[in-house]
Formats: structure tokens, sequence, C-alpha cells
């Protein structure tokens, strides 16, 4: 799986490379813009656990895709929704260790300055979920996500250079499989809480 996640990333790449030159010519002052990118996340996680249970903290590392899909003004401003998906590695202070899958989505707002390049937005996370995978007798899920991104980036031309900080709750546990409980118990009382950087390359197209 992780094989074809990185050849996908390679196409993906290698193909909007080759749209650099029809996108400089059709960028208009307003009008649609898509905004695909290639990420890697870096996050320190922490798990609320009710008593007497005591808390666990963990990471969550790895590469992910990401789009805009919104609205550019006068070449200033631009609005839309953020969409992201991630295939990281989730390790937990528990013993929980496994490949994961995480995605999230929600509004971003930006603005952007034509001549230099700098660009700076802010996004909310509606919605999302991180999933491990299976770790000895452990399964769980992670769902009911919100919380906020922030970043900045330098473009030139199609290819802008990103950093960004990102905070989410998981408000919702789902334990797929773990000791006597029956599989799809729902926890609201265990949180997963994570604090990202994540780095990108993305290219912002002009539709």
């Amino acid at each position: 799986m992780k094989r074809i996640f990185s050849i996908t990333v390679f196409t993906m790449c290698a193909a909007l490379a080759g749209t650099r030159a029809v996108a400089e010519e059709n960028e208009s002052a307003a009008g649609l813009f898509v905004e695909p990118a290639v990420t890697y996340e870096s996050s320190n996680s922490s798990v609320t656990m009710p008593a007497p249970l005591g808390d666990t903290t963990g990471t969550v590392n790895g590469f992910g895709l990401g789009a805009r899909l919104g609205f550019h003004f006068e070449g200033i401003v631009f609005a839309g929704v953020d969409a992201r998906y991630a295939m990281p590695t989730f390790k937990d202070s528990s013993g929980y260790n496994a490949s994961a899958t995480e995605m999230n989505y929600g509004p971003v707002v930006g603005i952007q300055t034509p001549l230099v390049g700098l660009r700076v937005w802010g996004s909310y996370i509606l919605g999302g979920e991180l999933n491990p995978d299976k770790s000895g007798s452990f399964d769980v899920k992670f769902s009911n996500a919100s919380g906020y991104r922030i970043g900045a980036g330098f473009r030139v031309a199609v290819v802008s250079l990103n950093l960004e900080y990102q905070e989410v709750t998981y408000k919702t546990s789902t334990l797929e499989q773990i000791g006597p409980f029956s599989p799809g118990t729902n926890f609201d009382s265990v949180n997963l809480k994570d604090k990202s950087w994540i780095a990108s390359v993305s290219f912002p197209i002009a539709l």
C-alpha cells in the first residue's frame, strides 16, 4: 500500500510540473483555483483517559496528500475548501504502534502578495478521523475531529513551499477490538489531541 502511495505522489508531482506553462497563461485576476499538495506531518499527541486510567502520549508522523479548491480574487485573496489525507505511523506510550490513515477537511481563507510570492492562510477543521491499524490486541479509531490550521508559504510560479501548524482534537474513540469490549464501542470520554507541524509542496493553479 505504501509503495502504491509513493508512486501516486511521484506521478502527481510529474504531471503538475508539466502544467506550469499552461497555468501561467490561464491565470487571471479572479476566478477558480485548485491546489494539490504533497505533505509531511510531524506531531505530538496525547490521549486523555477517564479515571482511574492514566493519560498517554505519542507521535503521528508521515507523508500525505492535500487539495484545495476555491476562488481567488485579484491575485491577493483566496478562499475555498481544504482537504487532507495521510498515511502516517501512530505511536503511543501505551505500546500502540501501527500504520494509520488520517483525513480532515474544512474551509480555508488566505492572502498572498503577487509580486513577492509570500502567502499566509488559516483553516478551520470541521471533521476528520485518525484510524490506526491493529496493534497487538488493540484496534481503535479516533473520529469527530475539530481544530484549526495556520500556515505560510512562498510561491514561485505554480510551486509553493509551505509550513503549517495544526491542532486537532478527536472527540470520539471507537474500540474496534480491545479485550472484553464489544467491537464498535464508542467512548466520548477518551479524546486524542494532536499538535502538528506540516511541511508541504503545493501547486496553486488558476483555472
